[in-house]
């Protein structure tokens, strides 16, 4: 056991000097941890203290198998999303079917992220490209958005998408509450005018203390604005879904979105929280410590979390040294549920909408946006194609178009590589691309052909018209064609297929067919292939001046 789950680095060498700033912290992380604790689960239809149980699992799953002492885990407003999308295509008969089916998915991401991490596999958490992930991640901001009209607006919204529910709700304009309405408004505002100030104090909190004051002293309920309602007044047991009631192989695909996606953009958050503060963030360690929270939120009732961007923020903002920063949040949170539960029985929902609108606001990353156009307008319509997959096609559908898009991309990248003609400058050593250099003049004889990139099955018929293009272009001299292939790292059957067939029309035609600086995995498949027999008069080379010399010792 000891093998595979990790001692809590977060806590480890603890000195005693940093216990007040953890304290500190650990309060401060658990008052910017409320208003999302409570308000997420309504996202996923989940009841508001799932919210709580997740929240304080995960900190203490994160404390003991985590690797970072100043990241901290929790609710996400993508990954509630992607829950969201997976309950609604799961038949469930009631509520507590609900909680149940969030909990199994929990403990499956949390497997999915150990086994990931002990297989090395942190690298797929980088599979949604930059562009993907932020118009992705925008569509899902998009999406929660439309998804508070109801709690603004007290009506029942059935359509899903962004045009249907705006439609929908002009025509039952005639049941919207707009007392409920207006104090939305006024919660959304004031979270606005408390960014603008830069409050010390998180907005949402204030927003919560405010609603929940004024929900308390005007009857809110008596008014026909929604509450959150009664919650428990207890942790819950430790206990395991029944899976043999659950919709397996659904779950399953869920689980995989959600892991995909939580992963993915918890990773990204990590990785600039520890280049901001100077800690590093090593992916497969992290997976071990994503693992443990997800499956201690699971066991309790909770649902899947990832590395919470504000709790984080929060948290190294305060001067949090270690994760006993994280034990103290949730030994808070502990404290208010089981204690001033009341409290937070009585707080409006339009102010939870209000909350969950401006978090959204927050995530659609315009600058980021306005970067990629400005970098490669390519990448920008890949951005664009995933933000709109998740708002009009769905947030799991979203997830496939995100993983298409990124697949496509990289074809695309991949499918043309880069080349060039190569020759001498005179005077100077080494050879050079005749595009870019002017000096720079042709081998007499000698055809130089550079490649930037793997041939493969999708690219090999482009490389062989290149070179035909090349060598039709070159002068009636040329004896020898020569590949360097030092930027070459894969060749497949294909390709080999290829460059057999290349190489015997070359000899057809009196020319000869060589390779310089070629891998040793290409040069394993072109042996195999019997592109490299020496009947076949192949010419290899370790580098281009030898291929030099050589040429220059064979003519007449």
């Amino acid at each position: 056991m000891a093998g595979w789950i990790p001692l809590p680095s977060g806590l480890a060498g603890y000195h005693r000097d940093w216990l007040r700033p953890d304290v500190t912290a650990g309060l401060a992380v658990a008052a910017v941890a409320i208003p999302s604790a409570i308000a997420y689960p309504a996202i996923a239809g989940l009841p508001a203290e799932t919210g709580l149980y997740a929240s304080i699992l995960s900190l203490v799953g994160y404390a003991l198998f985590g690797p970072s002492r100043k990241l901290m885990a929790g609710p996400d407003a993508a990954t509630m999303t992607v829950l969201a999308a997976t309950l609604a295509g799961l038949p469930m008969a009631d509520p507590g079917g609900r909680v149940a089916t969030a909990a199994a998915l929990a403990l499956i991401v949390g497997v999915l992220c150990i086994a990931a991490g002990r297989l090395n596999l942190g690298v797929v958490a980088a599979f949604l490209s930059r562009p993907i992930l932020i118009g992705f991640i925008s569509g899902i901001s998009i999406s929660i958005l439309v998804g508070q009209i109801g709690r603004f607006t007290g009506v029942r919204i059935e359509a899903d998408g962004l045009v249907a529910p705006l439609l929908e709700i002009i025509g039952k304009i005639d049941l919207v509450h707009w007392p409920s309405v207006f104090f939305g408004t006024a919660m959304f505002v004031l979270l606005v005018v408390l960014a603008r100030l830069r409050s010390p104090i998180p907005g949402p909190l204030v927003v919560v203390v405010v609603a929940g004051i004024a929900s308390a002293l005007f009857d809110f309920e008596g008014k026909g604005i929604k509450v959150i309602g009664s919650l428990p007044s207890s942790l819950p047991a430790m206990s395991l879904p029944d899976f043999t009631r659950l919709p397996f192989r659904e779950l399953l695909f869920g689980a995989g979105a959600i892991w995909l996606v939580s992963v993915s953009s918890g990773l990204v958050a990590a990785r600039s929280f520890g280049a901001k503060d100077g800690f590093e963030v090593e992916a497969n360690r992290e997976l071990t410590g994503l693992g443990g929270a997800n499956l201690a939120s699971g066991l309790f009732s909770g649902f899947p979390v990832t590395v919470s961007d504000s709790r984080t923020a929060i948290n190294l903002s305060a001067g949090g040294r270690s994760q006993a920063a994280g034990l103290v949040a949730a030994l808070a949170l502990t404290v208010l549920l089981l204690y001033l539960n009341d409290v937070l029985r009585v707080i409006p929902s339009p102010a939870l909408g209000a909350v969950l609108a401006f978090a959204a606001l927050g995530l659609i990353d315009i600058q980021g946006l306005r970067e990629i156009w400005r970098v490669s307008r390519m990448e920008f319509v890949f951005a664009v194609i995933s933000m709109w997959g998740a708002i009009s096609l769905g947030v799991l559908s979203g997830v496939v178009i995100a993983i298409g898009g990124t697949l496509l991309y990289v074809l695309l990248q991949e499918m043309r590589p880069r080349d060039a003609m190569l020759g001498r400058v005179p005077g100077r050593p080494g050879f050079y691309k005749l595009h870019r250099i002017e000096e720079a003049q042709p081998v007499p004889g000698l055809a130089l052909f550079l490649i930037e990139g793997n041939v493969l099955f999708f690219n090999a018929d482009y490389v062989r018209s290149r070179i035909e293009s090349i060598l039709e272009e070159r002068s009636a001299d040329t004896k020898w064609l020569v590949l360097d292939a030092g930027g070459i790292a894969q060749i497949d059957s294909t390709a080999a297929a290829m460059f057999l067939q290349l190489r015997d029309m070359l000899a057809e035609k009196g020319l000869s067919f060589g390779f310089a600086e070629l891998n040793n995995e290409p040069r394993e498949i072109l042996r195999r292939a019997g592109v490299l027999e020496a009947e076949g008069g192949i010419l290899l080379f370790d580098d281009l001046e030898e291929a030099a010399r050589a040429f220059e010792a064979k003519r007449p």
